[in-house]
């Protein structure tokens, strides 16, 4: 590493200030323990960080030995996108349910449930909610992580999402500024680029942004994305014009400006994370997310040595890098003065599941929300005996992740003893007539994600429901396709308590729509 780093050196602690890194383990490592001891000021926990609510506990104790107010970030969205309860599926619907039923006391109680939640592990920033407008419905990365596709809804369901978490004292971080809704490319891969007018940006994406900062919002995320009629040289991450020209000066917000993580390759493959991150922090960021994929001691080094060097060589101005950690201290001020007055109970009163037991009690506000999104279509005569579920399954978005499981096989085999269930891709053979071996006699249950993205899917139902009239069909993504089956459910997400309030419906039946 180069040698003109100090730990001692006010520029060296500004920059270790503004990382927000990630790192592997249930306990703190030995070097992140040391970086916060030079100036770290954050860290991030993904689900590889966490077994129970009370190792997590423990490790945030352990973390914050030597700095009390040390932010401690998570990207704990509910709904599909979960941390806390990773290998079990969440507690919580996600944005899409909560947008559906439309409730704003709903979404706020939801919201400082999660967030109190959060605060008894410790947590104190939580990278949600998402206020992206789900406008295009292909969108492979947002879809129900999105309140919906009408702007307005999407707004008053933010501003209330924020005000819940924070009523918690885990301070809220709006994202993806200035929206990710209208993409057709996953940020995580490649850069996706939204070429719509002026007039457009400002009368969808950022309306509720807006809301988000009337509301108090502490925190927004930057998005990496391209949006010429803002910036047609720099996606939003690293523009000046709209981080700062648009955001700090137009929008009036002057709260804390976190990147997406900077190893993301819309970032990492145009400009590499070191060069990313100064220009991120030049334009007007004053944390960097970075950890998902990169989660070691060299990277956090790579990144301080980088900020160090561009202050030094005149490319980053000393005042800006003071600038952005000043902002990331006045955070952790805030979570600290917040912490006595958010650790009362959420704001319905309703307790669910400790984080990461997937152990439903049937009261928690998470599965009454759940419940209140489900939508059925058709009729169907109650379910008594084994069922078979087949699962129809495509890639899951890295923001999602492979190892939180969804569908409702678990839950209905709970309720169904002897139920048994089969998964099938793009690449099964002939995945219908499997599908009719493997079921026999039994009723068909149909898991599937976002059907109006997959032809495939789409195809497979309509022969499935053609060899079988009475199939049950549950929509767990963006319910944009045509019903199908001779019950069809959208449950408007995949969580846990989604999977639980579907198969209930399943078991119970129902002789005409529901909502």
């Amino acid at each position: 590493m180069t040698t003109l780093i100090s730990a001692t050196d006010t520029v060296t602690r500004d920059a270790l200030a503004v990382l927000q890194p990630g790192f592997t383990g249930t306990a703190a490592p030995d070097w992140v323990l040391r970086r916060v001891d030079e100036g770290l000021a954050s860290v991030a926990l993904f689900g590889r960080n966490i077994r129970t609510p009370e190792q997590v506990t423990a490790l945030t104790a352990q973390l914050r030995a030597g700095r009390e107010d040390l932010l401690v970030a998570i990207d704990e969205e509910g709904g599909d996108v979960t941390r806390l309860e990773v290998r079990t599926g969440s507690s919580f619907p996600g944005n899409l349910a909560l947008g559906h039923v439309d409730d704003l006391d709903l979404t706020r109680a939801v919201a400082q449930e999660l967030g109190r939640r959060l605060a008894e592990c410790g947590v104190n920033l939580n990278w949600a909610p998402s206020a992206d407008v789900n406008s295009n419905p292909g969108n492979p990365v947002i879809g129900v992580r999105s309140f919906g596709a009408d702007t307005r809804l999407v707004a008053r369901h933010t501003a209330a999402y924020v005000e819940g978490l924070q009523a918690a004292g885990v301070a809220a971080c709006t994202k993806h500024f200035p929206g990710h809704g209208d993409t057709a490319i996953d940020s995580h891969h490649a850069m996706p680029r939204i070429d719509v007018d002026l007039e457009t940006l400002y009368a969808r994406e950022l309306v509720p942004f807006r809301a988000a900062i009337a509301a108090g919002t502490k925190c927004v995320m930057s998005a990496h994305i391209l949006l010429p009629a803002l910036d047609p040289d720099r996606p939003a991450t690293v523009s000046p014009r709209i981080l700062t020209g648009l955001l700090r000066e137009e929008l009036g917000y002057d709260g804390l400006i976190v990147t997406d993580a900077v190893e993301m390759q819309a970032i990492a493959a145009t400009y590499g994370i070191e060069r990313g991150s100064v220009l991120a922090i030049a334009a007007g960021a004053d944390a960097l997310c970075v950890g998902g994929g990169l989660e070691d001691d060299g990277t956090v080094l790579r990144l301080r040595d980088a900020l160090v060097r561009a202050v030094r060589s005149g490319e980053l101005a000393e005042e800006r890098l003071a600038d952005a950690a000043a902002r990331v201290r006045a955070l952790a001020s805030w979570t600290q003065g917040a912490k006595k007055a958010g650790s009362g109970p959420g704001a319905a009163g309703q307790e669910g599941t400790a984080p990461g037991t997937g152990t439903g009690t049937g009261s928690g506000i998470g599965l009454v929300a759940a419940r209140r999104a489900v939508r059925a279509t058709g009729s169907a005569a109650p379910l008594t005996e084994p069922a078979y579920v087949a699962a129809f399954a495509s890639a899951s978005n890295i923001a999602v992740g492979d190892e939180t499981p969804w569908g409702v096989a678990a839950e209905l085999g709970r309720l169904l003893p002897g139920t048994e269930t089969g998964t099938y891709s793009s690449e099964t053979e002939a995945p219908v007539a499997a599908v009719l071996r493997a079921a026999g006699e039994r009723r068909i249950v149909v898991v599937v994600r976002d059907v109006h993205r997959h032809a495939w899917m789409g195809e497979a139902l309509d022969a499935l429901v053609a060899e079988r009239p009475d199939t049950v069909v549950v929509e767990m993504g963006v319910p944009q396709a045509a019903p199908r089956g001779g019950l069809h459910i959208a449950t408007h997400g995949a969580a846990r308590v989604c999977g639980l309030a579907a198969a209930e419906l399943v078991v119970r039946g129902t002789d005409g729509p529901t909502d």
